[in-house]
């Protein structure tokens, strides 16, 4: 395989995840919003001194005061935030999975060496989008209008840059959560594509919703107590001291339970979310190759004519 054609599929494998990303995240929206405000509920009731509510007062008085357009405050933030995530994360993933294959010599990745990969697409994803998720985390749960460019700038102002890293930390932490995603998506894949008869070793979409699914409840079970830390930092504005502190904090203030917040709906969202997100970016992968051969076909075309004409 050429460099131009490595490139090309990078290039295509980001264009499908954020494709399918942006799709997935519009589609299950409304059980973000809900997660994420019961996350941040205590710290939310302790700041306008009153009870905690439960999961289905919040939902009742969101629906109240705002209707169903309530359920989809930051959503355009969501979109913008999963489409940089994965296209990012997809590139990323795909160049490492490519070059450890080039350099190991083998065909398929080892539980380790798929790790490792998910371990370098996480941690480039965390740093590049986590501005756009504390904007989200804002938007979301100050029920803000605001554009999300208005929102990062707002924060920049009064806050500082600084803050648009706010719980950067546990979103490192996270990239745990990818690794064990995909490891598990890629071990379930191999299992189907080695029995599979076909020549063509792809995966079906059918196939990619099931485990994505799949990996994404192992995962979200394991590392949602720092989904809930990450929440929480997200609406500070100050400085706080070490993770540790902060997660031990928040089981000395609000117990063990305190950490899992909203999970069942969390684990709702993110299952749906990653079976999607996985259904439409094997779909649209074909797709995004199709569309980068004709337009690379299209720009060496015109540098040949272009050529030709110099050259008269």
């Amino acid at each position: 395989m050429s460099k131009d054609e490595l490139e090309v599929s990078e290039l295509a494998s980001a264009i499908a995840g954020a494709g399918g990303g942006a799709l997935s995240m519009t589609l299950t929206y409304p059980l973000v919003t809900i997660t994420t405000k019961l996350q941040a509920e205590e710290k939310i009731s302790q700041r306008e001194g009153r009870e905690k509510r439960s999961a289905a007062e919040v939902i009742k008085e969101l629906f109240k005061e705002h209707g169903i357009t309530g359920f989809y405050n930051g959503l355009e933030s969501a979109i913008y935030g999963m489409t940089i995530t994965n296209f990012v994360y997809y590139y990323f993933y795909e160049w490492a999975t490519k070059s450890v294959k080039r350099v190991c010599q083998h065909d398929q990745l080892s539980t380790l060496e798929s790790m490792f990969t998910g371990a370098v697409a996480g941690s480039a994803t965390a740093i590049t989008s986590n501005p756009i998720w504390v904007a989200n985390t804002r938007m979301t749960v100050t029920k803000s209008h605001k554009t999300t460019l208005a929102t990062i700038l707002e924060i920049v102002e009064k806050d500082g840059v600084a803050t648009l890293f706010n719980g950067i930390k546990p979103a490192l932490v996270l990239v745990v959560n990818p690794i064990i995603q995909y490891t598990a998506f890629e071990k379930l894949k191999n299992v189907v594509l080695s029995k599979s008869k076909s020549d063509k070793k792809v995966l079906s979409p059918g196939w990619a919703l099931i485990f994505g699914a799949v990996g994404k409840l192992l995962a979200t079970s394991l590392t949602y107590p720092y989904v809930t830390l990450k929440t929480r930092r997200h609406l500070e504005n100050e400085k706080n001291s070490g993770n540790g502190d902060s997660f031990f904090q928040l089981v000395k203030r609000e117990g063990i339970s305190g950490l899992y917040n909203g999970i069942s709906y969390k684990l709702t969202q993110s299952i749906f979310t990653a079976a999607f997100l996985f259904y439409f970016k094997e779909g649209l992968t074909g797709w995004a190759v199709r569309i980068l051969k004709f337009i690379r076909q299209l720009l060496l075309g015109r540098s040949r004519l272009q050529l030709k004409l110099t050259n008269k």
